[in-house]
């Protein structure tokens, strides 16, 4: 069912977009600007689209989180959601999540202790209020709402990721210059040509996070708080990791993939920093074309949006939107992935990158670690937990692997 529903909206954002390149076309042309009755469509449809992401985007985590949902509860019952013509259960649980199901029925016996011990079942539904509230009280949702945010996305491309069991400086060789060809005349002794090298060498910063909590309150709580706090500690230290990764200036920190970039285009004057679809497309054939053809444009969201109305030399939209679930949108026929870290366009802000991101490297020292303790506050009667990440990330190519747009001056 979540499966459906998310290629049902990839659809919709489809039809969405086909209706405002059907407007713009059409003023195109006709050689004149947007009606104000079309700008309204197109503002519209822009807008649609946009929620219809930030949707695509929940649900496709939320599936990826409830993947082994059926795995577990076979651990504990011994039986499958594919034992019958009923929906398996973690189908029925992404349906409800998704509004498709107002509620569902699970055989718990064995798996949780809150069940009815007379039909050995717990029913999940929606809670409502009803129009006497005397006789129906409001119940108390044992779910806790985790808002969205926007996280660090860098660890989602093609990064390349290495995993060491210690701390130690780890030193990366690499060429700096090839050896040349020569011309040599009849007689004459053949030069000699070295290639050179250099190394990246790459630390472990320590990232850290730290909160507490009171014995009462995790005594009384009605929802997993403890799971949340974990979750939290290691999203709030990945995230804050990934600031890094993206726009890090190197000291005491990991030198962000953006600052270690070189400059492939400066943006025209006069337009504020924005970009132009020939800027776009200067920006692909900056990068050397191995590079290129494994490449991937990174911008925050906002930027994403402004390239949906560019049109190439070729009169065709720079921007396609992904169809298929889990498929990404395309640029110039190259994946793009939205990172908040990334600049708004502006006057000598690099907006945009576009490159190879495997000739990154993060390199973590094992996983993030999180510890509860319960004596650290012993006398406040407060549990502390902590979460600590040791990691260090840098280009390890500078020659052509990653370029970045520059919005041009005033």
């Amino acid at each position: 069912m979540g499966i459906a529903l998310i290629k049902r909206l990839r659809e919709t954002r489809a039809s969405e977009w086909e209706a405002m390149k059907e407007v713009m076309d059409r003023a195109e042309d006709e050689d004149r600007d947007l009606s104000g009755e079309e700008q309204g469509h197109t503002d519209k449809a822009g807008s649609s689209i946009g929620v219809l992401d930030v949707r695509i985007d929940e649900l496709e985590a939320l599936e990826t989180r409830n993947t082994d949902f059926d795995a577990q509860r076979a651990k504990y019952t011994g039986k499958t959601g594919g034992d019958s013509d009923q929906p398996s259960v973690a189908d029925q649980f992404r349906a409800v999540q998704a509004g498709e199901l107002a509620s569902f029925d699970i055989d718990l016996r064995g798996l949780v202790p809150e069940y009815d011990p007379l039909s050995g079942r717990v029913h999940v539904r929606d809670l409502t209020v009803a129009a006497d509230p005397e006789i129906i009280p409001v119940s108390f949702v044992r779910r806790l709402y985790e808002h969205v945010i926007e996280n660090s996305a860098i660890r989602r491309t093609n990064v390349t990721i290495i995993t060491t069991t210690s701390g130690e400086n780890l030193d990366l060789p690499k060429t700096s210059a090839f050896m040349t060809g020569q011309l040599t005349a009849e007689g004459v002794a053949i030069a000699e040509n070295d290639p050179s090298f250099a190394k990246l060498t790459l630390g472990a910063f320590k990232y850290t996070n730290a909160v507490q909590a009171s014995m009462e309150l995790l005594t009384d709580d009605a929802v997993d708080l403890e799971g949340f706090i974990a979750r939290d500690l290691g999203r709030a230290v990945a995230d804050d990791m990934g600031t890094d990764f993206i726009v890090g200036d190197g000291s005491s920190k990991p030198n962000g993939i953006v600052t270690a970039s070189t400059l492939g285009v400066t943006g025209a004057t006069s337009v504020s920093g924005a970009f132009s679809a020939d800027d776009l497309i200067d920006l692909q054939y900056a990068v050397i074309e191995v590079y290129a053809n494994r490449g991937t444009f990174m911008m925050r969201r906002a930027s994403e949006g402004a390239t949906r109305k560019l049109k190439g030399s070729d009169n065709n939209y720079l921007w396609q939107p992904g169809l298929q679930v889990g498929s990404p949108n395309l640029l110039l026929g190259a994946p793009v992935v939205n990172d908040p870290n990334m600049a708004a366009f502006a006057i000598d802000a690099k907006s945009v990158i576009f490159g190879d991101f495997s000739a990154y490297v993060i390199r973590d020292v094992g996983s993030v670690r999180i510890s509860r303790s319960d004596d650290f506050a012993f006398l406040n009667d407060l549990a502390t937990w902590k979460a600590v990440w040791r990691s260090d990330g840098d280009l390890l190519d500078t020659t052509g692997a990653v370029k970045h747009f520059v919005g041009g001056a005033s």
